[in-house]
Parts: C-alpha cells; structure tokens; sequence
C-alpha cells in the first residue's frame, strides 16, 4: 500500500508542475497560437489548409523537390523490394545495400572517405557531437547552433564553452582557455536556421590551425543549397579538405527523413560502434532511404534547380530590403523578418496566415528575446508573383502593427 501511494503521490507531483505550463493556452486564447496546423495536399509553393489556397514560405524544400514524380517511384520501388520497415538497428539486422549505396554517394559528393547515415539529422548532432570527444577534451558551440548540437554536447562529459554568434575574436578567446593538449572541436551550423547567415568558416579554419583544433559543420541548410554542385557551405568556402566532419540531413533539400555524418574512415569506425543514437536506433525506412537517394542524383544532374533557387532567393531579397525590412545578414534562401516583438510575432504569422501566407513565428529559445522574427523561406519552384503577393500583404501587416514606419 505504501509503494502504491507513493507512486501515486509522484505523479501527481509531476501533474501540478506541468499544469502550471500555460503559454500556449494563453496564445490560444488570444487566437495567436500558430502550431500544428494541419495541410491537407502534398508540399509545393501552394497547399491546401482548412479547404484553402495556401502561398507556402514555411517549407525547408529548398530544391521542391518533395513532390518529385521520380523520387516518390523511388521509394514506393523500395516500399515493394524490402517492406516497410527493417525491424532493427543498422548495427544489427537493420543494414540494407541502398543504406550502403547511399553513404558511398554521400561521402564521395562531400568529399570524404566514408559516411554513417542516420534516422533523423537530430540524431546525427545527438549521436555525433555527444561522443567525439571525452573527460578531458572541449567543445566549442556558436550561441546559435542548433538545438540538437546543443543537446548532442549536453550529453558530453566534455568541457563545453559557448561563442558569441559568429564572432571570431570570442572563438578565439575561448580556444586560449583550452589546454594545447587537449581535443578541441569547434561545431557550427553551415547556415543558421533562424537568421539564414553562414558561418566564418575561412576564420574558424584559421583559428583551428593556429590552435590544432578539429571542426564539425551543420549542413542540413547547407546541402543542395550552396556549393559548385550544392555540396554546402564547406564547399562554397573552399574549405571541405579542412572541416574534419561534415554531417547533413534529408529533410530539407533532399525531399526524404534521416541524416549522415561524413568524415575520414577512422572517425567513421568510431561512430559506427559508439554513436549511441546511430548504434540503438531502428534503421532508416527503405522508402525514406531511397528518396534521398535519388534525391541526391537529381541535385547532382540537375543544377539549374539550384540556380533557380537563388533567382528567386535574390529576387525575395531585393524586395525585403527595398520595402523596408530587417532581414539582418541573411545569406541563403532563408530570409529573416525581424519583428523585434514577442507577441507582434504571432499577430503576423496569424493575420498573414488569414490572408493566405504561410510563415513560421521564431521567438525564444529558437531566439534571444529582443530578435524574435518571422522566418520566410523559398524554394526553388517559387516565382516572382507568389513573392509580389507576399511582400506586399507582409508589408501591409507590419506597417499596420507599426513594426515598419
């Protein structure tokens, strides 16, 4: 009786802590609460939401691809071939020939010897950053990195420093507090997901040599994007050789779910039997492997996607800019719309969703307080008109709420 009330006493410890957690009901009450909104259509630069015409900007389909005839043949010849699932990890009996083909590929497009692909890109920063590096090594994180880098050096036993967001001098200062001996591995996002920036790579591989650090970059925003063929930001700088690790994800230009992790084969041989998240995970669906797959073929053969991306990203950017917006130092395909206003923020995702724009609020922790903003992204399929309208009822929103004078 005593074992059972005390099991009973806990829960409902537990119960009235997270009954007090009531922001999103209170944006609910206000009619501001903009998640979990339901599309009824396949992903493109229209979809359908509550029976209506939709212009899409809150899609990480850079290269629109996921609604690709030939990629979604792809995956259903997989779905056929080996099932739905694999009933296991990769480490086990989950290891299929096209999770092999599709690593070889991998590597060989980002230029390194071997690559692990994984279940979702979080478990690649989770499975990665969390076990490179021990007791008596560094990690080094931009305050803006990506939530599953900062929960991958969470579960390090590593010393962890923080630098100020692509602030080089402060990298630096961090690196003079690590002992010269010692493992020190700098990780940062290719381009930040939020602020749609790059990193200083040029400068952070010039502070690892001066300082025999290693790097680990974030390509998930990166891959299909940037590059000669869309290999990502490391390529784009012409730093590849020098970035030790390269990981990506499959859910953003590359029209599936997972991620890899590329790098030299002895990095790999270390990941491949100590990544927890790689070791102790179901492998990835024979479907969802096989859409990355041809996914990469078609941004490898198919390089006028990637150029018109940046027509229309280029175009987007110019008419921000001329009409008025903070877009910050944005770089990429990811345009910032700075609101500076915490519940401003959701008034415009919610009266811009009402006149049929689809954009997402980022407001803290995705965020530092004062630089909440809407986050406006493009794909490739874009054209000049859905950005016209775009601009012109985003721009009537925050003049309305006197974000833009």
């Amino acid at each position: 009786m005593y074992f059972c009330s005390l099991i009973f006493l806990k829960m409902g410890l537990l119960q009235e802590k997270l009954s007090k957690y009531r922001i999103p009901q209170g944006l609910m009450e206000k009619g501001l609460y903009p998640y979990f909104r339901e599309i009824e259509s396949h992903q493109d630069t229209e979809v359908i939401m509550g029976g209506q015409k939709v212009l899409m900007f809150g899609s990480n389909s850079y290269m629109g691809l996921t609604y690709d005839q030939r990629i979604i043949d792809a995956a259903i010849a997989a779905t056929r071939k080996y099932g739905t699932g694999c009933a296991g990890s990769r480490f086990l009996n989950g290891t299929l020939d096209i999770h092999v083909q599709l690593e070889k590929e991998l590597a060989e497009f980002v230029g390194k010897e071997e690559a692990l692909v994984y279940s979702t890109g979080f478990s690649v920063n989770e499975g990665v950053v969390g076990s490179l590096t021990g007791r008596n090594d560094y990690i080094l994180c931009d305050d803006r990195d990506h939530a599953s880098i900062v929960d991958g050096r969470r579960l390090s036993f590593s010393t962890q420093y923080h630098f100020k967001h692509n602030d080089m001098n402060d990298l630096e200062h961090e690196l003079t507090l690590c002992s010269p001996d010692s493992l020190k591995l700098i990780v940062v996002d290719g381009v930040f997901s939020m602020e749609g920036d790059l990193a200083n790579l040029p400068e952070i591989v010039r502070l690892k040599e001066k300082y025999n650090a290693s790097i680990m970059v974030d390509e998930a925003h990166g891959l299909g994007v940037f590059g000669s063929h869309g290999q990502g930001v490391c390529d784009h700088f012409g730093v590849s050789d020098q970035v030790d690790v390269i990981m990506g994800t499959f859910s953003k230009s590359l029209a599936s779910i997972g991620g890899f992790v590329a790098s030299d084969k002895d990095t790999i041989n270390w990941l491949r039997h100590n990544s927890r998240s790689y070791m102790f995970s179901a492998s990835n669906t024979p479907a969802a492997t096989a859409a990355a797959l041809e996914a990469l073929h078609i941004i490898k053969n198919e390089p006028e996607r990637r150029q018109a991306l940046w027509n229309i990203t280029n175009y987007a950017l110019k008419c921000f800019s001329e009409a008025g917006f903070d877009i910050g130092d944005t770089a990429s395909p990811i345009i910032p719309l700075y609101v500076h206003d915490f519940e401003k923020t959701f008034e415009v995702v919610g009266r811009a969703f009402n006149d049929g724009v689809f954009i997402n609020p980022v407001v803290p922790p995705a965020c530092a307080p004062q630089d909440t903003l809407v986050r406006f992204a493009l794909m490739a399929t874009h054209t000049k008109e859905q950005i016209d309208i775009a601009v012109e009822k985003l721009l009537k929103i925050f003049k309305d709420l006197d974000i833009i004078k």
